[in-house]
């Protein structure tokens, strides 16, 4: 990876942030666009823009052609083995809303469980709870040690007769714990149980296949992928899509309507109610391309090298504790220092350039099994560098010297 020319690629990164060239280390939240997926966007408004799907006119067949191509630019990226599987949403939380009440309301009764873990974000909390109003459903925890590990032992405890699915993250937006995603899902399918990955923090990390995985639903977002806002994918084997009903009605997710009843499209387009967002998905396909032709495995080992490195200077800073020290992590830091609130210290870090996450980053629960109101978060992706990891730290250190 030639990081120069990469960094080449995000103009963002050349903008000075308080008089300081800008230190981007919130891409856990959103990750910036390289000029290729702003480009795509430009022009598909200023060549192609039309409705898809529903006119005979040139651009509108078009804008179609161009918008079912990144359906199957999804579809390849992430291994799946039918276009018919990738259904678009507008992100990680619209696509495990459609899980949570479609499945719920075809298969769950009350008094049936689902499976959560203790790191989830509140996007894969808080929809299984409203469903606990409106199904009659229970939510179980499985719970995690100290270090931010899944305590897999657990597992096979929470599982019973009534367990309906288990939904959890691949990778934890707080803690960088990697789970061991193929042995819950193996676990799970001894059971006949089927499983949600929320990889909203992984796909753009490590490669992910879903075949390999087995897996039965995956939900991600464009925005933390390098693509645009407003844009994600909810993958279901086949299978599953078949069976679930329609989470929103409207126009292009109907085969036939009248006032006495209405049939539904086939796949994926009974998930897909009113106009897609056609822009953001070819724009999405851009940005999965540009990081396909990096390399996801180079991206891996050059994000694993860059979180060795901050792990290990930020460790030699005076009373900073590092909240998640799993085996298996991939590249986000959450810290501590004692007597600076991460507040404070995230506000006096943007005065020196930097930009990082503080707050429970949509994770109160696990902020409560440690006992603590929040965290200061730094998030790293492939455009970042160890120069920048060194101005985070001295910026640290004159944080704490002030306090």
């Amino acid at each position: 990876m030639n990081i120069n020319n990469i960094r080449a690629n995000f103009p963002i990164l050349s903008r000075q942030v308080h008089g300081k060239p800008l230190v981007y280390f919130d891409n856990g939240a959103t990750t910036q666009k390289p000029k290729c997926v702003v480009d795509k966007i430009q022009e598909m408004y200023y060549s192609v823009n039309a409705n898809v799907h529903r006119g005979v006119h040139f651009l509108s067949q078009a804008a179609t052609d161009e918008h079912e191509a990144s359906r199957r630019t999804v579809q390849e990226f992430i291994g799946a083995a039918s276009a018919n599987e990738i259904v678009f949403t507008r992100g990680t939380t619209e696509a495990i809303n459609l899980i949570s009440s479609s499945f719920c309301r075809e298969f769950c009764k009350p008094g049936d469980e689902i499976i959560i873990s203790a790191m989830e974000h509140h996007s894969n909390i808080v929809p299984w709870q409203l469903q606990e109003s409106i199904s009659g459903i229970k939510l179980r925890v499985l719970p995690i040690t100290d270090e931010g590990e899944i305590v897999l032992e657990e597992l096979e405890k929470l599982i019973s007769s009534r367990t309906k699915l288990i939904s959890i993250t691949h990778i934890s937006n707080v803690l960088g714990t990697i789970n061991p995603i193929e042995k819950i899902i193996e676990i799970a399918h001894q059971q006949n149980i089927p499983v949600l990955i929320d990889a909203a923090q992984s796909v753009q990390h490590v490669p992910v296949n879903v075949q390999q995985l087995d897996c039965d639903f995956l939900v991600f977002s464009s925005h933390k992928i390098y693509g645009p806002t407003g844009m994600g994918v909810l993958y279901g084997k086949e299978k599953w899509l078949e069976k679930l009903p329609p989470y929103q009605g409207g126009g292009e997710m109907i085969s036939s309507v009248s006032f006495e009843k209405t049939t539904f499209a086939d796949l994926p387009f009974k998930f897909e109610a009113g106009t897609p967002d056609y822009v953001g998905s070819t724009a999405l396909a851009t940005a999965l391309r540009y990081i396909s032709e990096i390399g996801l495995d180079k991206i891996a080992e050059y994000e694993h090298d860059l979180l060795t490195y901050a792990t290990d200077q930020l460790l030699t800073i005076d009373k900073l504790k590092i909240y998640g020290t799993a085996k298996n992590k991939s590249s986000v830091i959450s810290f501590l220092v004692n007597g600076v609130h991460h507040y404070d210290m995230g506000v006096l870090l943007d005065t020196m350039g930097v930009a990082v996450r503080t707050g429970h980053h949509c994770a109160e629960p696990l902020m409560r099994r440690f006992g603590i109101e929040g965290t200061v978060r730094a998030s790293f992706a492939l455009y970042n560098t160890k120069e920048e990891v060194d101005i985070l730290v001295n910026g640290i250190r004159r944080i704490v010297k002030m306090f």
